[in-house]
């Protein structure tokens, strides 16, 4: 991670996602309503429902918004019907972008999406031009300062597939996308508390980008984040502040 503070990128994301906690209970019922559609209402035999539900409990959804969007997915109760889709393009200094969504209308998606890359300085590209780029697994990242031998044993025996530390001191635990969960409670369980954990699209190399290049690849990512079709954006790209 050189040249960058992970430490820091993650503190500033985590900062931008909380200002926009209005917007995280519906990516969060659309999540869950069609990750019940598509695997049933069992969490233990779900395990996207699973990550659905506590990303949910972990943003202190009522119990009952979530139950309610577990039966729309079930068909208990009746519901938007929901289709996956995924678009990929380029950003600011040939960073890659990759953007997940759920929607009722593709056609409209699109559009919105290819919309705010040509307006923001990005480009749309094919299906597959970046995702390549990208690995399905789960992240876990802890502080500078944690116990890195202590940390590496207990992780390994949890069954995670890798641990990083960074430049910066922070070390960060790689876990199969669907491990996440038993691998974070095992860790809570030895006593090793994440600071932020997510299952993501993590980038397999990183672009750098400062100053204004690093502003305007932000304003594309906001564009982006901000659509109401999309539930997640993925980049290569690392904004140092």
């Amino acid at each position: 991670m050189a040249g960058h503070s992970k430490w820091a990128n993650i503190q500033h994301r985590k900062g931008r996602q909380d200002a926009k906690r209005g917007k995280v209970f519906t990516k969060l019922i659309k999540e869950i309503t069609v990750a019940a559609k598509m695997g049933g209402g069992d969490l233990t035999a779900n395990p996207r429902l699973r990550l659905a539900v506590d990303k949910a409990k972990a943003e202190s959804m009522p119990k009952d918004n979530i139950e309610n969007a577990i039966k729309r997915g079930t068909g208990q109760l009746e519901g938007v019907t929901y289709e996956e889709c995924r678009y990929e393009g380029y950003g600011i200094g040939g960073a890659a972008v990759m953007v997940d969504c759920l929607t009722d209308n593709k056609v409209r998606t699109v559009a919105d999406v290819r919309h705010a890359f040509s307006k923001y300085g990005g480009n749309m590209g094919t299906d597959g031009c970046v995702a390549f780029q990208f690995k399905h697994c789960g992240t876990l990242l802890f502080a500078p300062g944690t116990s890195e031998d202590a940390l590496m044993d207990a992780a390994l025996e949890a069954g995670a597939e890798d641990v990083v530390t960074n430049d910066d001191g922070s070390i960060e635990v790689v876990t199969g996308p669907w491990e996440f969960s038993a691998v974070k409670e095992a860790l809570e369980a030895a006593g090793f508390k994440a600071e932020f954990g997510e299952v993501t699209m993590k980038a397999l190399n990183e672009t750098v980008l400062a100053g204004d290049e690093g502003e305007r690849m932000q304003k594309l990512l906001d564009a982006l984040d901000s659509l109401d079709d999309v539930q997640e954006v993925y980049t290569s790209a690392a904004i140092d502040e």
